[in-house]
């Protein structure tokens, strides 16, 4: 649909407000990706405190496992409360997370850090608030469009490897959540002036209960799409909380030497940033270019192309020691083939629940954030283990390899059951 289709329609303030909560929010809830170094030198520091490979995937994981809970949460206080005091709640603890964390500064304890971590899994529950905030405001034949524009704030993560390091350069890791504590008291105003819950004339409120999830539960397709979007999203998610703690780990020499001789920086950790961000740039903006390709060509043969790149890729990246720039390649490709993977999940997903989609993106979406929390503690097992990332990698490329199994397994009986009429490519 073309964005002029929009005029006339709607409420525009509330689809900016919805915009900007979700591209705070998933910064906010990414922002400890690119901290995870500083935090950890600084731990060692200030506190004598060693934070070994496994305590500092955990310390990743635990946002997006708490992200992955929350949307369920989140989702039923939307239909209980409505969208708009959900949004206002979940921001206030984050505000709240965030300038404790500040406050206490290099005096922050683990544990305490872990209950930090938990808190920016609201800002991870956006997604359960803002899509909704905004596709109530709108008829059936607008809502792509409407959540395209709403849902574009996952670039979030890439300012995060941006200017997070560089700020935790300059004046301290803790700045970083000051900064995040004050973008993020701007939005909690942004909502509470700009955002309105559409009224009953234009949208209907239909609660969901237990019973539904639970009918869902019920049905085996609801399974397999947890799987695909567990290893979509969930390897999307994953990869880019981990990327700068798996750079730092493995091509610290090489991001040493380009830093100094390209970029005139010195700090490497503000260079492992830079290198995280273009890969994840990849997978963020490319998400609506899988949909796409999934619209014209089928979301079976979609992912089947993008989960045997990854697979392939992930495959090399385990076998072969690559040289500095041929790994960065490969991590561009995989990350850009999961972006593009998540797309053609939820081109299949609308197919078949329609008349379910709320809930079904919720349970989805709960299944992305588990995928992505084993993945960041499957690469953390493996440094731990192994001293490298052959095995994790290894272990990611033979879940993506059930998945295009599960995918032939599906493929005859969706397109001769719903995928008959379901109006799109199956």
């Amino acid at each position: 649909m073309s964005l002029k289709e929009l005029k006339g329609q709607g409420h525009w303030p509330t689809v900016l407000a919805a915009f900007l909560y979700f591209d705070f929010s998933f910064m906010v809830w990414t922002m400890l990706g690119p901290l995870a170094t500083e935090i950890s030198e600084s731990l060692k520091i200030t506190q004598n405190f060693v934070m070994n490979a496994d305590q500092k995937a955990t310390l990743l994981a635990i946002p997006v496992l708490g992200g992955a809970i929350l949307r369920v949460l989140l989702g039923f206080l939307v239909d209980k409360i409505g969208a708009k005091k959900t949004a206002l709640m979940s921001q206030f603890v984050v505000v709240c997370g965030l300038f404790y964390a500040y406050f206490k500064g290099e005096q922050i304890t683990y544990n305490e850090l872990l209950i930090v971590a938990f808190v920016l899994g609201f800002a991870g529950g956006s997604f359960a608030v803002a899509l909704p905030q905004a596709g109530q405001w709108y008829p059936p034949k607008l809502q792509g469009v409407v959540l395209g524009l709403a849902g574009a704030g996952n670039i979030g993560v890439v300012i995060d490897f941006i200017f997070a390091p560089k700020i935790a350069e300059i004046w301290g890791w803790q700045s970083v959540f000051l900064v995040g504590a004050v973008l993020s008291t701007f939005i909690f105003f942004v909502y509470l002036f700009m955002a309105k819950d559409a009224p009953e004339t234009v949208y209907k409120a239909n609660p969901k209960k237990l019973k539904d999830y639970g009918k869902l539960l019920k049905d085996k397709d609801t399974w397999w799409f947890c799987l695909f979007y567990a290893v979509s999203f969930g390897g999307f998610v994953g990869f880019a909380n981990y990327m700068k703690v798996y750079l730092l780990n493995t091509y610290k020499p090489e991001m040493t030497e380009f830093g100094l001789g390209f970029l005139s920086e010195a700090n490497v950790l503000v260079v492992a940033g830079y290198f995280g961000a273009l890969c994840i740039f990849a997978g963020a903006v490319l998400r609506p270019v899988g949909g796409a390709i999934a619209d014209k060509l089928g979301g079976v043969k979609s992912l089947y192309f993008f989960y045997g790149i990854v697979s392939l890729l992930a495959i090399i990246n385990a076998t072969f020691n690559l040289p500095f720039g041929l790994a960065i390649l490969v991590l561009f490709l995989i990350m850009a083939n999961l972006g593009m993977a998540n797309g053609a999940v939820f081109q299949l997903v609308p197919q078949r629940f329609g008349k379910d989609i709320g809930i079904m993106t919720g349970i989805v979406g709960c299944a992305g954030g588990l995928g992505g929390t084993a993945l960041i503690k499957t690469l953390g097992w493996s440094q731990s283990t192994f001293e490298g990332y052959t095995a994790g990698f290894f272990i990611f490329a033979t879940v993506v390899l059930v998945a295009i199994s599960g995918i032939s397994l599906v493929k005859t009986r969706w397109r001769t059951t719903w995928g008959a009429s379901s109006g799109g490519r199956i």
